[in-house]
């Protein structure tokens, strides 16, 4: 039986002024709750050998107990053939809800057909699954990580003109599309005018570091260091450029960008070796996807203020906002949050 949330638009007045999508389930079936079990997730994560990811796993985890749920929790290493296995696996512990972080948004469309042909519904966690019925869809306003990151960078610079290398994420991850396109929405106009030169630019397959120095080194090869910035799409290909720009003697010259306040690259911006990065509260994103997962297992009514497009159908979406994070307001941020601790953050560094 497949199964799939539906889409109920109170009406179409409703909808143009709330811009409110409510999303059920249209086929009721028994789960864990009605066979007197506590209700089953299963999170089937692309990796866990990223810092952030092994936060990602134990808040949602947590979060999930606290509402009387189990996790079963599997990791496929950045592997699409072992990730649909994954899926497979856990779908045969009979799981009431399947969470997925997919590696690629494309090959897991086949793991969203499976769960769904044993009437399980899907959730995809900050990573958009495309080309099937999908559910939910939870993450934070990434085409506004792509906008932070370009402004504040922007703001930095000044008038220009500037010359800098884009390093952008994995082909295979949605996110990497949409993070570009926010940037775009900040550079076009730039880049037109001529503030902004974009000496050289290149895709870090599965975002990895290495690759992303790979990037810094040869846009140094091709135009010298005098380089003004790098627009790097995360912490870890920040990290990558940056040991690249050490090597070279520019750490600290040239203005680096990141996300996800990851603990090196906060450390590195109290040092002065990278401008910034994006804190996105993954406690909100892990303990709301727990909350939404627990929902859809009790074939509860989900509201979602925003759509997307998959390129199959229009997927309710939930949205979370960001913070561009600084030098200056880092102790206002991700340490206020308690995000992070600030002797961690400021060990090794001048207070």
């Amino acid at each position: 039986m497949k199964l799939r949330i539906s889409l109920v638009l109170l009406s179409c007045l409703l909808s143009l002024v709330t811009g409110l999508v409510i999303a059920r389930h249209s086929t009721p079936v028994d789960g864990g709750a009605k066979s007197g079990r506590p209700l089953r997730i299963g999170l089937s994560m692309d990796t866990l050998k990223e810092e952030r990811w092994q936060g990602d796993r134990d808040m949602f985890v947590q979060r999930a107990q606290e509402l009387g749920a189990t996790v079963s929790v599997q990791s496929a290493n950045s592997d699409d053939a072992r990730q649909i296995k994954d899926v497979e696996s856990l779908l045969t512990e009979g799981i009431d809800v399947l969470v997925i972080i997919p590696h690629d948004g494309a090959a897991c469309a086949k793991a969203v057909e499976l769960a769904h042909e044993s009437g399980v519904p899907v959730l995809a966690y900050d990573r958009l699954i495309t080309g099937c019925d999908l559910d939910l869809y939870l993450t934070f306003d990434n085409v506004k990580v792509g906008e932070l990151q370009a402004r504040t960078l922007v703001e930095k610079l000044g008038r220009g003109p500037s010359k800098i290398v884009r390093i952008y994420g994995s082909k295979t991850d949605n996110n990497a599309v949409l993070f570009k396109q926010g940037q775009d929405n900040v550079l076009a106009p730039l880049i037109q005018s001529g503030a902004i030169q974009v000496v050289h630019e290149d895709w870090a397959q599965n975002w990895q570091p290495e690759n992303a120095k790979k990037i810094v080194n040869a846009a140094i090869t091709k135009s010298g260091q005098g380089i003004d910035a790098i627009l790097a799409s995360n912490d870890g290909t920040a990290g990558g450029a940056i040991q690249a720009l050490t090597e070279e003697g520019l750490a600290g010259k040239v203005l680096v960008t990141g996300q996800d306040a990851d603990l090196a690259a906060c450390q590195r911006i109290v040092a002065g070796t990278q401008y910034m990065t994006i804190y996105k509260p993954l406690s909100r994103l892990a303990g709301r996807a727990a909350e939404l997962a627990v929902k859809l297992a009790q074939r509860r009514p989900v509201v979602a203020a925003s759509e997307l497009d998959n390129g199959k159908v229009q997927v309710p979406t939930v949205l979370l906002d960001v913070v561009a994070v600084t030098r200056e307001n880092i102790d206002a941020t991700v340490i206020a949050d308690g995000f992070r601790k600030r002797e961690d953050v400021y060990r090794g560094a001048q207070k």
